[in-house]
This record gives structure tokens, C-alpha cells and sequence, in this order.
């Protein structure tokens, strides 16, 4: 059957992105003609891009045994770190993590990490339990997930972007209009991503194909963004990374309502980062950020009352400066922005202190405050939160519940999930499912 074929396929996929791609080919081993729509002038562009071009492919968090890993394991990763589903959930909202159950009950991250294995790409795990190719190439993970794609049978149409979508009652099709073809399907997959780095191709058309039939959206943000604060200083420590902080989002009355303990990057806008991007979801779904802040822990691992003693008990040994008694885990540059934010001399001598400078920076140390301004927005943001209504579609089969015959997963969902690879789990677990079901 040609691309441009009257009669119906079996399947439409509209949009060639992670999720799409595994829908397709897992139709097509089934033995249904398939026809997978890519708008851009190649498929899996967003994954190219994915990882700093690495593609980090699932997390380990997720794994139930690490013997299907051929690559290297990080020596800082034990057995224990597998937990199976449950701590890929972890990482989504309660509603999407109970949406998301049968999907990665279906194809969980073993049968994620075994089926690209198969396929002729070694993986490895890195710090953190990130899952990656063992080549570093977000390029090979598009390559297989290509070739198996066509292997099966399924065509793939670029250049197609989607104009038009309508169901003809009268033969029970859908007919897709594209910019060049006009296309007959007896059901639709849509996977067209959401907002988020608009320049793969990812503008948020699927939203107004899926309120074309009925679906609720819910309101779209960025998310997995960096984050712009008002403190100017922070751009002079531009390229600076800690490796381990704890980030707490404190509300304008004071109260906190999301942390992260990772590593954070100081970049010329601003924050990013693992646990600047993770906590930019919740973020994401307040809107108005006005009054909120950021609270860095700089040294975690240490109580207030033992930074204090330790600053005592050393200033004792001599006319040591206040800069030499900093947590040596700090580089210089933070070291010297800390002391200028609590207003003390980098060679004021330790034991001249007054107490309550010494209180204020412990405190600062412990508590180290950023008026939050914004984000960077779509441009930048890895995912988006928001999407089609999770209650209008069946997480056990991933129809709609408005029209027969259309099914959505992917980011057009309201599904988004921490960094480290949980997102790449969800298209994967979810594409795999829809094909098994349409």
C-alpha cells in the first residue's frame, strides 16, 4: 500500500517523536498497516537533542535487575538501587503516576533496556541512575528505533504536517488533511508532543487536534526550565557547578513546597541544572511567581549547631580569616559571594567576628535566599506541563473516552515527569501499549 493510499490504513500515528515511533512499530509487528506522520523533514528530532545530544534513555530507580545492562555501571550504584514501577511513578504527579500503571506495567524499564539491547544498542548506567547508550549518541537510539520501525513495515511520511483532522460518521474513518495528502485511517495515535522546545517542531499542534473531539486541555506551562532569579550576583558565578544542594521552594507565606537535593549550575540568565529543572515543574503549574523564592542549602550534610561549633573551635587556632573556615566542598567564587551577601570581609579574622555575623552565616549557608523572577519559558523547557485530561482518556488501553478509534499518549497528555530519563520511560511504556491495543 503507497503512502498516498485511498483506502484506510489500519493505523495513523501523527507525530514520529519517542512515543510515536514505538506505537508505529509495535502495530506494524502485529500485522497492521500503519502510517506514522511527521511534520519535521526527519523523525525523532526532540530526541536528538535529548541528554546533551546523549539521550538518557530510562532510569535505573526503575530497573527489577541490572543484569540486562551490557555497558558499565556507575560504582556508586548497587543493587539496591532497582525498585521497579513504583519508582518510575515516583517521579510523576499521583494522577499521572495511577494513569501511567498500566502502561509500565506493560513494558517496564527492563523491557525497555532489553529491547534496545536487542536491537543492537549497549546501554550503560551513570551517577544518579541515569540509563544511557553506551555510545553517547542520541543519534544511534534514533537509528534503531528507525530501522526497526521500517523493518515491520510501518511507512513514514515527513514533511507532513497536519492541517485538518475529522471523523466521516458515514464510513467510520478519520480523514487527515495534511499540507500535501489527504489521509484515510480506521484509527488515530496522537503523539505530537507538547510546547516544549518549539524548535524540533514541538508548537502544541495536538492540542487543538484533540479539542477538536471534545478533550479538555489543560493549561499548558514549561516545565524542566531554567530559572531566572532577580539576584544579579548570581550571573557572575555563571559556569560554576554544585555538585549537591538542597533546593526548597518557599511560598510567598513562608511555607515550603517542594525540595530537590542535586546539583545545581549557575549560568549567565540565571539557574539550571538537575535540581533547578526539576522543581521548575511544580513551579510550572503556579503561573504567578511573585513573592516565591528559592532556598539553597549549600551544605547539606551539615547541621547548623556543627557548622557553628566547627567555625568556633577553629577560630580559636590562630588569626585564621573567615574566608579559610568555609565548607572547603564550596568553590572560592561562592565562598566570596556568600560573605558579601552577609556583608562580612573575606580577611576579616574568624575570631573578631561578631556572633550575630557568625549566626547569619550559618544561616546563609543553611538558608541562602533567591527571589524567584521566571523561567526561561517554552524556548528552553525540556517538557510541558498540562495537556489533554487525563480522566477522558483509558490509562488501560489509551482511548479516548469521547471517540472511538483516537488514542493519545506522549507529552500531548497532561503527563510530565522528573529529569533523569522518566519521560523517555513514559513514551516508551505508553507507545508500547497503544500498539498492543489499537
Amino acid at each position: 500500500m503507497s503512502v498516498n493510499a485511498t483506502e484506510p490504513w489500519d493505523l495513523i500515528v501523527i507525530g514520529a517523536g519517542a512515543a510515536g515511533l514505538f506505537a508505529a512499530m509495535t502495530a506494524a509487528e502485529r500485522g497492521l498497516n500503519v502510517l506514522l506522520l511527521e511534520k519535521n523533514r526527519r523523525p525523532g528530532v526532540k530526541i536528538l537533542m535529548s541528554g546533551g545530544t546523549r539521550c538518557n534513555l530510562t532510569n535505573a530507580r526503575g530497573l527489577r535487575s541490572l543484569d540486562c545492562i551490557s555497558g558499565p555501571i556507575d560504582p556508586a550504584i548497587s543493587p539496591a538501587i532497582c525498585q521497579g514501577v513504583r519508582a518510575i511513578q515516583s517521579a510523576f504527579t499521583p494522577d499521572a503516576a495511577r494513569f501511567l500503571a498500566p502502561s509500565l506495567k506493560a513494558f517496564d524499564v527492563d523491557s525497555t533496556v532489553r529491547w534496545f539491547e536487542s536491537a543492537g544498542l549497549p546501554t550503560k548506567i551513570e551517577e544518579n541512575g541515569k540509563i544511557f547508550p553506551l555510545s553517547d549518541r542520541a543519534a544511534d537510539v534514533l537509528s534503531v528505533l528507525e530501522t526497526a520501525t521500517k523493518r515491520v513495515g510501518a511507512k513514514i511520511a515527513i514533511n507532513q504536517a497536519v492541517t485538518g483532522i475529522a471523523f466521516n460518521d458515514s464510513n467510520n474513518t478519520f480523514e487527515i488533511q495534511t499540507t500535501t495528502d489527504l489521509h484515510y485511517a480506521k484509527n488515530i495515535v496522537l503523539c505530537t508532543g507538547g510546547k516544549s522546545f518549539p524548535g524540533c517542531g514541538t508548537s502544541g499542534d495536538g492540542y487543538a487536534m484533540a479539542a477538536h473531539f471534545g478533550h479538555t486541555i489543560i493549561d499548558t506551562k514549561p516545565a524542566l526550565v531554567p530559572i531566572v532569579v532577580t539576584a544579579d550576583w548570581v550571573r557572575d558565578l555563571k559556569g560554576i557547578t554544585l555538585p549537591d544542594v538542597l533546593v526548597k521552594v518557599v511560598s510567598p507565606d513562608g511555607q515550603i513546597t517542594d525540595q530537590r537535593r542535586e546539583s545545581v549550575l549557575f549560568a549567565h540568565f540565571g539557574l539550571t541544572g538537575p535540581a533547578i529543572l526539576d522543581i521548575s515543574r511544580g513551579l510550572a503549574r503556579l503561573g504567578a511567581l511573585k513573592g516565591w523564592h528559592l532556598q539553597f542549602d549549600l551544605v547539606p550534610d551539615l547541621k547548623p549547631e556543627q557548622l557553628d561549633q566547627d567555625f568556633i573551635t577553629r577560630s580559636r587556632q590562630g588569626r585564621v580569616t573567615v574566608g579559610r573556615l568555609l565548607p572547603e566542598s564550596l568553590p572560592n567564587r561562592v565562598k566570596d559571594q556568600v560573605l558579601e551577601v552577609c556583608g562580612i570581609s573575606n580577611n576579616a579574622i574568624a575570631a573578631e567576628l561578631p556572633k550575630e555575623k557568625r549566626k547569619l552565616l550559618i544561616a546563609t549557608l543553611k538558608g541562602l535566599n533567591l527571589p524567584i523572577q521566571g523561567t526561561l519559558g517554552f524556548e528552553k523547557a525540556e517538557v510541558t506541563s498540562g495537556g489533554v485530561a487525563l480522566s477522558e482518556v483509558d490509562p488501560k488501553t489509551l482511548e479516548s473516552k469521547l471517540r472511538t478509534g483516537l488514542f493519545l499518549i506522549g507529552e500531548v497528555l497532561d503527563i510530565d515527569g522528573r529529569i533523569g530519563g522518566y519521560n523517555f520511560q513514559a513514551a516508551w511504556s505508553m507507545g508500547r501499549l497503544v500498539g498492543q491495543m489499537v
